[in-house]
């Protein structure tokens, strides 16, 4: 009865609610205006807090004089890095939430103040006197590799090196990975293109911001109330930079106005925790717009040299990728997964990619939807489109001839398992818009993309209510619609309508453990959970039916909803349905629950193929963009709008990358670009309807087929993008985002060679 986890291909013909498009559970709340994200939450006697920011991009923090500001009516606490515990786990983590020696960029916290008004905490902030000894900066990843560059950490020596440097450097750690002899593919090709490449830092652009209410009693129990992409992390890690027991801190998700990665750490929260433990009220701590901007993770920048050989015939015998990826002022820029992303969409015999994580005076770094993988992908697809045109072949059927199938060695070590990305290759090459003319000015570009997908440990309980409805808990805050996903699987599981289902995201407190709704693995992993919780469920109602009707349990069986007996021999039963056999349970053992929790593998990679046209004006290097279709594996859809829906959001977002979004800094260090007024996020007028295209190869590790898909859409638009503007100004564009201004410059660059 209690099945396993692979993919049950019979079962998977018969689905009846897996695959549905039923209405969103929270919908109603969210348009309403009912729904609660993280500024919406306040407590009786709360105090605004609010954080000092380093005026310098680097600089050494000689004292810091609070006592003006804490002189003053109304304020209650000021806290500053001594207030933290120094013992910490994650001395990156703790170094960031609050400066100790050195301010390492603009906007790095350096103290707090809670007061009774939020014009009272502004003011406070303006009394805290800090004395700064300002130090040289450096905000390029290339400059900051230098030897001469200004060093940011004096105990940072490069990892990944056969012998530890001599000296400190700002290059965290080197990372390798590939196989075969990539000089003797280069030597048995007929062409051989290498180029360099850059992209800028960009912010996931989340429309709310940071924002969380702290309160810590006086027995030490503490409360949280957060916007968050993971709760149970925010509990570790606050209470770690704190000092505390983690059973002592209770964590509660609210509804979530966007993340895409960049809600996956602490920013504010551990220091809304010290300002309501040492003032002894409730604390609500919210970032400015510019705050997010400032002092909020944004995805990396990156300085990439990738070089690719072909044969005529369109083998390709060799590639390599150099990558630097800076991820602001402290270690984990995704210079590995860069690495592993860039060449996985190909069967190559010789391939080699060496990537550095770099540090720099920006803001720590925070992942954004398949971090690392666009820049890396932008690169290699790039250098891809090129070589098909030099060989003169189609260019679906140059990434078809190399394509990674099942069984393939991947760029990174593993072999493949069943994967889609011929399956999507061959749907996009096939898809009418590939086909569509094309007038003056304008391009086409194709792209694929990859991303690896995960489980990590998982938590869910089902409980069967007295009326045969369903109640579900999950650990995994919803960002993508993980909830109607959840209660359509169960309610595929369970026989039942979608709607006798519910699932809410339970706090710290009611579940095991959870990881981060990150990775694409939650409709993956919890639905697994959830799957087998059902299960359990099922067997207990069966049991509970065996009872009442005083026959084995083996005897009885699950379907439609419904207890039912194996046969004549077992007896002469009408079938017990769930609402007969829970509105029982008090007679026949007690509540009825499932329960499941695993450290989930098996998740299955992804892969994705863009199509997009795009016009160039000549004149003034403005790029429209005429039409866009994504085609993406997702294993089996559970509920193809939100699959439809992350899609569409991936393209989007790297739309902005490529053609507008860049964090602008300074020759003072200083980012020049923190508002939305400035920092250019594509809205509906820049956009057309980007078509959509459902691939469905069954992930064997999961017994619906699921893959996550929320990740691998972002992957391909920079490289489609690229290759589709490169085509319609007739010029090769290698940096990003491609903004007029760039993409003019290019186009007189050609004019001026050609004449």
């Amino acid at each position: 009865m209690a099945g396993n986890q692979e993919f049950d291909a019979d079962r998977a013909q018969d689905f009846r609610v897996v695959g549905t498009r039923p209405a969103r559970p929270d919908g109603m709340d969210k348009v309403t205006g009912k729904a609660r994200f993280g500024a919406d939450m306040n407590m009786p006697g709360q105090l605004i807090g609010k954080i000092l920011r380093s005026p310098h991009p680097h600089a050494r923090i000689k004292s810091i004089d609070a006592s003006e500001a804490l002189a003053m009516p109304g304020v209650k606490a000021v806290v500053t890095a001594e207030d933290f515990n120094a013992d910490a786990k994650d001395r990156d983590v703790l170094t960031n939430i609050m400066a100790r020696d050195k301010a390492l960029y603009e906007g790095h916290a350096v103290a707090a103040v809670a007061a009774t008004s939020r014009i009272k905490a502004q003011q406070a902030l303006k009394r805290i006197k800090v004395n700064y000894e300002i130090l040289p900066h450096v905000t390029d990843v290339d400059a900051a590799m230098q030897p001469d560059a200004p060093i940011l950490h004096d105990d940072m020596f490069t990892q990944g090196l056969d012998e530890k440097p001599a000296k400190p450097s700002n290059i965290n750690a080197r990372h390798e990975f590939g196989h075969g002899d990539v000089e003797k593919g280069f030597a048995q090709a007929d062409i051989v293109i290498e180029r360099d490449f850059k992209t800028a830092a960009t912010h996931q652009g989340y429309i709310e911001p940071h924002a969380c209410v702290a309160n810590v009693g006086a027995d030490g129990m503490s409360e949280l109330w957060v916007c968050t992409q993971g709760h149970f992390h925010v509990r570790s890690q606050c209470a770690s930079l704190l000092g505390m027991d983690v059973s002592r801190l209770r964590v509660t998700a609210s509804e979530i106005g966007g993340g895409f990665g960049g809600k996956t750490t602490v920013f504010i929260e551990p220091v809304a925790l010290a300002l309501s433990r040492k003032a002894g009220r409730p604390v609500k701590l919210v970032m400015t717009r510019e705050e997010v901007f400032k002092a909020s993770g944004p995805t990396a920048s990156s300085s990439m040299r990738v070089k690719i050989g072909v044969k005529k015939d369109g083998t390709i015998t060799a590639g390599e990728a150099s990558l630097n990826y800076q991820g602001g002022a402290f270690p984990g820029a995704p210079a590995d997964f860069g690495a592993m992303s860039a060449f996985a969409c190909y069967d190559l015999e010789n391939v080699k990619a060496v990537a550095f994580d770099v540090v720099t005076n920006r803001p720590k770094g925070a992942a954004y939807r398949a971090p690392g993988a666009p820049m890396s992908v932008f690169a290699v697809e790039s250098v891809v489109d090129e070589l098909a045109k030099e060989i003169g072949m189609d260019p679906f059927d140059l990434r078809l001839k190399n394509a990674a199938r099942d069984g393939s060695k991947s760029s990174y070590g593993p072999k493949f398992g069943k994967i889609g990305l011929v399956a999507c290759l061959e749907a996009a090459k096939a898809h009418p818009h590939y086909a569509a003319p094309l007038g003056p000015n304008q391009g086409r570009g194709v792209a694929s993309g990859f991303w690896f997908n995960f489980g990590g440990e998982t938590c869910s309980n089902l409980n069967v209510n007295e009326d045969g409805t369903i109640t579900l808990a999950v650990g995994t805050p919803d960002i993508g619609g993980s909830r109607a996903s959840m209660c359509i699987m169960v309610a595929e599981e369970l026989e039942v309508p979608y709607e006798r289902v519910r699932a809410i995201v339970a706090d710290t407190s009611a579940l095991g453990f959870n990881d981060t709704t990150e990775g694409s693995r939650v409709t993956f992993s919890s639905g697994m959970a959830l799957i087998k919780a059902a299960r359990k469920a099922k067997e207990e109602m069966c049991k509970r039916a065996a009872m009442m009707w005083d026959i084995p349990a083996e005897a009885v069986y699950w379907a439609e909803g419904a207890a039912h007996p194996s046969g004549p021999n077992a007896g002469d039963f009408e079938p017990m349905t769930i609402e007969e056999i829970a509105g029982s349970a008090a007679k026949t053992g007690g509540p009825i629950a499932g329960h499941h929790e695993y450290n989930a593998d098996g998740a299955g990679v992804s892969f994705g193929t863009h199509i997009v046209d795009t016009e160039v004006d000549p004149e003034t290097g403005y790029v429209k963009i005429l039409r866009y279709t994504v085609v993406q594996d997702a294993g089996k859809a559970i509920h193809p709008d939100y699959v439809e829906g992350q899609f569409q959001g991936g393209a989007v977002q790297g739309i902005g990358w490529a053609l507008n979004e860049e964090y602008i800094y300074g020759e003072d260090g200083r980012l020049q670009n923190a508002t939305f007024l400035d920092y250019r996020l594509p809205v509906a007028s820049d956009l057309p309807m980007i078509d959509t295209v459902i691939v469905e190869v069954p992930n064997p590790g999961h017994p619906y087929g699921v893959r996550g898909v929320g990740e691998t859409g972002i992957v391909p638009p920079l490289a489609a993008l690229a290759n589709s503007v490169s085509a319609a100004a007739g010029v090769r564009l290698t940096d990003l985002p491609m903004s007029p201004p760039k993409v003019l410059k290019a186009i007189g660059a050609t004019k001026l060679a050609a004449e």
